[in-house]
């Protein structure tokens, strides 16, 4: 049997569970033969290493600093992933050289997340940070109904990409761009996108809502992961994110997702187990 490749690419990417979660469920499925690892590539050569590619190459995840990059590069490009303005996954085909289809998994793998753990209001979000990541989660959460979003950023200049996706939507959201906070702020939803050194206590202490986003999963717990669980707050965490957003990556690339006649969704449960091994075996050095 002809080798099947898929890998995450980034930089840095050697932090990535992608390759737990995703080999977890080839095994699973039992795809032998398919293999998945992390790739070091820097931002602007992504062209570079996708010229690289052979047939034997099925599916990329992107994070970091690759996920606006990809959308020029890409032969075909998912009405979510140009809504986002970003994308985070790129489906290879028979045909390597066209350049493959890229798709935003972020978006409906955020609001999965969000909703398996909270079925309440999500009207009014706070994100913190304004790159791709808060992009997508931002969209996820109006998507499930938010109509009010503020992004909070040191420099609120910098997060103007995604404030104009995340004013893009159809339903319209009110969304601001705005310094971090020096005053209580109030939300449904916060959501944390920046740095764990970042999240200074005072930062932190002005942050109140009944359910917190953290979309990091290493290193864990995060300073917000500790403030939601201190307040008896609804945590989403970071590896939610990744295992809601990965199913949807192995369904593309195995192709269950656009073949009704397959009967192999991702096993999420399975997934989930993994990333929880792995991240334990992490804490434990």
């Amino acid at each position: 049997m002809a080798p099947v490749r898929c890998a995450v690419l980034g930089d840095p990417v050697d932090h990535s569970l992608s390759p737990v979660l995703h080999r977890a469920a080839y095994d699973a499925l039992g795809l032998a033969g398919w293999a998945y690892e992390a790739v070091r590539v820097p931002g602007g050569t992504l062209a570079d290493f996708l010229r690289g590619l052979d047939g034997s190459w099925r599916g990329l995840s992107l994070t970091m600093p690759l996920k606006r990059e990809l959308l020029d590069l890409a032969g075909e490009v998912t009405d979510r992933a140009r809504l986002v303005g970003a994308a985070n996954t790129l489906v290879l085909g028979d045909d390597v050289a066209a350049g493959g289809l890229a798709d935003n998994t972020d978006l409906p793998g955020a609001a999965a997340a969000v909703r398996e753990r909270w079925a309440g209001a999500v009207d009014d979000v706070v994100v913190l940070g304004g790159g791709a990541t808060a992009a997508s989660t931002a969209l996820a959460l109006v998507e499930e109904g938010a109509t009010r979003v503020r992004v909070l950023a040191r420099s609120p200049q910098r997060a103007a990409q995604t404030v104009d996706a995340v004013r893009a939507h159809p339903s319209a959201p009110r969304v601001e761009a705005l310094a971090l906070p020096t005053q209580p702020v109030h939300a449904d939803v916060v959501v944390s996108t920046v740095p764990a050194d970042a999240q200074g206590p005072d930062l932190l202490a002005l942050l109140h809502a009944p359910v917190f986003f953290e979309v990091l999963y290493d290193p864990w717990p995060t300073p917000l992961a500790k403030a939601a669980g201190e307040r008896g707050a609804v945590l989403v965490g970071g590896l939610d994110l990744l295992v809601h957003q990965a199913a949807l990556q192995v369904e593309l690339f195995t192709g269950a997702s656009t073949d009704p006649s397959t009967d192999r969704p991702a096993p999420l449960a399975v997934m989930r187990e993994a990333g929880e091994r792995a991240l334990l075996a992490r804490a434990r050095g």
